[in-house]
């Protein structure tokens, strides 16, 4: 568990395609193997600390036919940002996938003072 110590507490959120890839014949519409998609999210506001980052997928496009192999995640998680990490294998075919995002956290008080 994650404790917010402050009456500051910031909630951001996005839902966001990641790729298209029947459109131009992309390698997770027509690869095999394993396969990652990577994108880098900014949130609207820094906070004080690394926020929790919750990911889930909100549209999933899939061929009919092979099984479903499917992974999301949100890794390097920073006080500015983090980045959505996509993987399939083996044979899926993944036409597109968008993901929404929340994240919540500590803000920085504007009160707070800060010694260098």
């Amino acid at each position: 568990m994650k404790r917010i110590a402050s009456h500051l507490i910031g909630v951001d959120q996005g839902d966001l395609v990641l790729f298209s890839d029947y459109e131009n014949d992309g390698e997770m519409w027509t690869g095999s193997g394993e396969r990652e998609r990577v994108v880098s999210v900014a949130f609207s506001q820094k906070y004080r600390k690394p926020p929790v980052v919750h990911c889930a997928m909100s549209l999933l496009d899939l061929a009919t036919g092979p099984s479903i192999r499917t992974d999301v995640a949100a890794r390097d998680i920073t006080e500015n940002g983090f980045k959505i990490v996509f993987r399939t294998w083996e044979d899926s075919r993944v036409a597109r996938i968008r993901v929404a995002w929340m994240a919540i956290g500590e803000l920085p008080d504007d009160e707070e003072w800060e010694l260098y």
